[in-house]
């Protein structure tokens, strides 16, 4: 018996549709990163894109658990002496690009390098309820579903 190793052309992926309304940060991210991966399906092969494309609406109403939105920061840098920059997690959600959050939260459970690069191009945050998306027809998967857990009302 061999092993199955999926090439390039026989990859089949799937357009998925994500609600993240209500839904735990890190939960979803954990989801989302799984199936941008394609861990998910049977013929996963490590070096190989294999997941689907995921689109996430709703990215400003996630939820994170305890103080996070007042105590976690994400610091950043400008490029200039001296250019340390940071803002807490409730700026970014209340801010202008609610998606960031999510995108880096999937992009730090992504292996790092080419093939994970390539798969975090398939994934499209939309702070609303509105995405350009339609006509790939996603499938909706409903991660606050999987586990009583995932989802925290306010």
């Amino acid at each position: 018996m061999k092993t199955y190793s999926a090439k390039p052309a026989e990859v089949v992926k799937k357009w998925i549709l994500i609600d993240a309304e209500g839904v735990v940060l890190g939960r979803l991210a954990s989801v989302v990163a799984n199936h941008l991966r394609g861990k998910h399906k049977t013929t996963f092969t490590p070096h190989v894109d294999c997941g689907d494309n995921i689109i996430v609406i709703n990215a400003d109403k996630v939820r994170v658990t305890g103080n996070k939105l007042e105590d976690k920061i994400f610091y950043y840098h400008t490029g200039h002496p001296g250019g340390i920059k940071e803002r807490n997690w409730g700026s970014i959600l209340g801010g202008k690009h609610p998606e960031r959050l999510i995108i880096k939260a999937v992009e730090r459970m992504v292996p790092r390098g080419p093939l994970g690069r390539q798969q975090m191009k398939n994934l499209r945050v939309y702070a609303g309820t509105a995405h350009p998306h339609e006509a790939q027809q996603p499938v909706t998967l409903d991660v606050a579903a999987m586990n009583p857990k995932n989802k925290r009302i306010a």
